[in-house]
């Protein structure tokens, strides 16, 4: 059976997730980063390989039952996304003089009366949200074009607020929809998406069911030359009229001359022009343009096809310093958005959560080596270093469950305990575990071993990124734009 999902139904899917940040009761998403080691062919413990792709090349992650367990195994550190960090967007369209932007009509994709041809746009797109109509200028004001002068470049940028239709000097016809804050412009705008929000003046301002366009179909011909007035838009809404000059016998140009309101549908008929004008015109076809639900500018990011989230998330150097949970000692390769994990038993709220597990170790015989395999010959546990602190003799690590070369040869994923030496197999570094229970540089150690601030499996991971390294530096802060589309 023919059937579709709405765009309505796609931007409720993106409220829904929007509202889960800031609702009474809300959902608790962190945007966190992992995968310090390079990617490439793992063998698990059951001996079974696993191909992850290379550095330059990373695989798409697999959207399994399975690999959501491993996500958790090399997690470096989450940060909390807040609702100011999320907004809606849309694609982004600079103006560009020179340029033939898509005008709106309400029927793109419509079958056109008495053909079984589709009602398609100047770019050849067949729905309106794949159309070029809108756009934004240099000052970040976003405009919705409503009449590209009969498909023409575009070589005046549209300027101003007004809540009025602007017409600018190459026939084009523009309406203001918003404008983006210096705040916006940081957070939510990207190369290839932009802020959307309504106006609340512009809004205000728009009037439900008016029509404001009207296009000429088929200009006809036998008309009497001049301009005829006091034509009536008809349809389910009221008080629409226009004027219709016609020049050599066909309609030239159509004017609106009061907009009226409440059409959801509205036609011109060919006898309402030879009555008014006297005429005897055969073979003119107007169309007039439906506005949206509530006129244009009422709700900018319906209007404007908004069933795009982003999610704004800045990894800080300064996080490194003050809380010890994001370390810049490491690079890494993935991305992921959780939603609701717990920490240490309970639901997490903190800002950032540390991912890795450490070890507080008295006497080392040197430094250990970033990425370097730790084992730990007593108990069997391997690791990565992720990071070795020096100053204060912590050496925090991961532990996954892919042991290439490991002295555990049964593949269990057997955790580092005691006070049993751990030896870095690149460096021969070696260094025993304290038995102190303290906390040492924000990190809280119970016999010698912190454990990961995100309680491994819990929640949600619901996107997942691979990337080529990222290298982390102390000076520096990335910033990660999680774009959504529903």
């Amino acid at each position: 059976m023919p059937a579709i999902v709405t765009n309505k139904f796609r931007i409720h899917n993106a409220e829904q997730f929007s509202e889960s940040f800031s609702e009474a009761s809300p959902n608790v998403y962190y945007m966190g980063i992992g995968r310090p080691q390079a990617f490439g062919t793992l063998t698990r413990g059951d001996s079974r390989t696993t191909n992850e792709g290379t550095d330059a090349s990373p695989l798409t992650p697999v959207d399994s039952v399975q690999d959501e367990f491993y996500y958790f195994d090399d997690l470096l550190a989450a940060k909390r996304v807040a609702s100011s960090d999320v907004s809606y967007v849309i694609p982004r369209r600079n103006w560009t003089t020179g340029t033939v932007y898509d005008y709106y009509r309400h029927d793109y994709g419509n079958r056109i009366t008495g053909t079984t041809t589709t009602q398609t746009a100047d770019s050849g797109a067949s729905t309106l949200w794949d159309s070029t109509f809108y756009v934004m200028s240099s000052t970040f004001n976003v405009y919705k074009c409503l009449d590209n002068n009969g498909g023409a470049n575009s070589t005046v940028e549209p300027t101003g607020t007004s809540t009025s239709i602007l017409t600018t000097g190459d026939g084009y016809k523009w309406k203001y929809m918003y404008s983006l804050t210096a705040s916006e412009q940081t957070n939510f705008l990207s190369t290839d998406f932009m802020h959307v929000s309504t106006d609340s003046t512009v809004s205000s301002a728009a009037t439900d069911g008016a029509i404001n366009i009207v296009k000429i179909k088929s200009a006809g011909t036998g008309g009497t030359d001049g301009t005829h007035t006091g034509i009536a838009i008809r349809g389910d809404g009221s008080s629409g009229t226009v004027s219709v000059t016609i020049s050599g016998g066909a309609v030239t140009a159509v004017t609106v001359t009061n907009a009226g309101t409440g059409y959801t549908f509205a036609y011109i008929t060919l006898s309402d022009i030879n009555t008014a004008g006297g005429v005897a015109l055969t073979g003119t076809e107007l169309d007039c343009i439906v506005e949206p639900k509530g006129g244009h500018g009422f709700n900018a990011v319906k209007e404007l096809g908004g069933f795009y989230v982003m999610l704004n998330t800045n990894f800080e150097a300064g996080e490194a310093a003050n809380s010890g949970d994001f370390t810049t000692a490491n690079d890494f390769r993935r991305v992921m958005l959780m939603r609701d994990p717990d920490a240490s038993g309970s639901a997490a709220t903190a800002t950032t959560l540390r991912g890795t597990k450490a070890v507080l170790v008295t006497s080392p015989s040197g430094d250990f080596t970033v990425d370097e395999e730790i084992n730990q010959a007593t108990t069997g546990a391997v690791g990565k270093v992720v990071e070795w602190d020096s100053s204060n003799n912590i050496l925090y690590y991961v532990q996954t469950r892919f042991n290439d070369h490991g002295v555990d040869s049964n593949g269990d994923l057997t955790a580092f305990s005691g006070t049993n030496t751990i030896t870095g197999q690149s460096s021969g570094v070696t260094a025993t575990p304290s038995s102190s229970t303290t906390t040492v540089d924000s990190v809280s150690f119970t016999a010698g071993y912190a454990s990961s601030e995100i309680d491994a499996d819990t929640g949600d991971v619901i996107y997942v990124e691979n990337r080529s390294p990222i290298t982390r530096a102390s000076d520096q802060t990335e910033n990660v734009k999680l774009i959504i589309e529903f």
